[in-house]
């Protein structure tokens, strides 16, 4: 089982690299749908790097594949320029999920 990426840009896929993981850079809809595909349908293939920016062009489809496939998993990662989450995202995420706040 490998890694693969699929970013936005290309400084995250050359640092990538460096680390042995293989990928590809899109920027469209459409791009990133077919990628994805790819990814999913290869056996070798046991995690699939997303950058945050691309997961938000196809929630739908990233929520449907995490909900009804094992393998292979779906990491959503940040880019070059950071998390577009807020700071507290995972203490929030916490409470929401069980009501304890920390």
């Amino acid at each position: 089982m490998r890694f693969y990426l699929i970013s936005d840009n290309m400084d995250t896929l050359v640092g990538m690299r460096l680390a042995g993981i293989e990928g590809t850079v899109v920027h469209e809809k459409k791009e990133v749908e077919k990628s994805l595909q790819k990814a999913m349908d290869s056996s070798d293939i046991g995690i699939v790097l997303m950058t945050e920016k691309l997961v938000a062009l196809v929630p739908d489809m990233v929520y449907d594949l995490k909900l009804n496939r094992k393998t292979p998993l779906i990491v959503e990662i940040p880019d070059r320029h950071g998390s577009g989450r807020a700071k507290d995202s995972i203490t929030r995420y916490v409470r929401d999920a069980i009501g304890v706040k920390i």
